[in-house]
């Protein structure tokens, strides 16, 4: 049962890996994240195939972390080591795909929110449904994605404007700024992910691995991977800390359920 939650298949020269959890918007279990790195990696190591698809099943893409009540979440309420190493392991999934040899072209439809958008942006390619929106929400529940990659990606301004506010984006928005490369029909996503993909594959495997390589140096050099671990090593204590609107919404969310706590905070800024 377990095994489906994320799946891996090869269509020709294309590996596909599909999230597979769409009854909760693909939200990111420890389970989860556990089968998406290893089907990441058997999608890598897969000698007959040149690129990887990213997709998941269902009208959205990922909501992001599954932030409902649960014993180990509850276990580190107020400990920033145990907070860190929980971060640490998200963060390791979601650079999973900046660190595969193969390019990672992900398709994207409806939600893709929080450490799904995260990931994402650490795709090499994203191609948008038309009804996608992107964004990082966690702010508003006094949290922030641990992997701040938006600023490399959409500037400093556009990225403290959405990492502040927590406001989700269009795919046009998302486009413009370009955090996504295509935007197309939600009824076109799949074929149009695929012709992408298999074009893609018609380049030789060794020099996509090389050109990959080449384009994560230099953001190296210019302090990417530096600054995904500041990111980690500065924010996780905020989850650990016991601030006045993350308490009200664990309260919330304990007496009431997560869709309550989510509810009362989204009201506070629909005035």
């Amino acid at each position: 049962m377990s095994a489906s939650l994320v799946t891996y298949a090869a269509d020709d020269r294309v590996g596909i890996v599909t999230l597979n959890r769409p009854e909760k918007l693909n939200a990111i279990t420890p389970e989860l994240r556990k089968l998406l790195v290893e089907r990441f990696h058997e999608a890598d190591a897969d000698r007959a195939t040149n690129v990887v698809v990213l997709r998941a099943e269902g009208r959205s893409f990922c909501a992001g972390y599954d932030i409902g009540p649960n014993p180990a979440r509850a276990s580190r309420r107020g400990n920033a080591l145990a907070w860190h190493e929980s971060l640490t392991e998200d963060v390791e999934l979601e650079m999973t795909p900046w660190d595969m040899r193969k390019p990672v072209v992900a398709s994207v439809q409806g939600h893709c929110l929080g450490g799904g958008c995260e990931m994402v942006m650490m795709c090499d390619v994203t191609i948008a449904a038309d009804d996608a929106l992107f964004g990082e929400p966690e702010i508003r529940f006094s949290s922030v994605g641990p992997a701040l990659i938006m600023p490399f990606i959409v500037g400093l301004k556009r990225a403290r404007e959405m990492l502040y506010l927590g406001d989700p984006i269009d795919a046009q928005t998302a486009l413009a700024y370009g955090m996504v490369n295509r935007v197309v029909p939600r009824a076109e996503l799949s074929a149009a992910t695929m012709t992408f993909a298999r074009r893609m594959a018609l380049i030789s495997p060794e020099a996509l691995a090389a050109t990959k390589l080449a384009i994560n140096r230099g953001a190296d050099a210019a302090g990417f991977r530096n600054a995904i671990r500041a990111g980690l090593d500065v924010l996780a204590p905020l989850y650990a800390a016991r601030t006045e609107v993350g308490m009200k919404f664990d309260e919330i969310r304990e007496k009431e359920g997560l869709g309550a706590a989510l509810r009362w905070r989204a009201a506070q800024f629909a005035e």
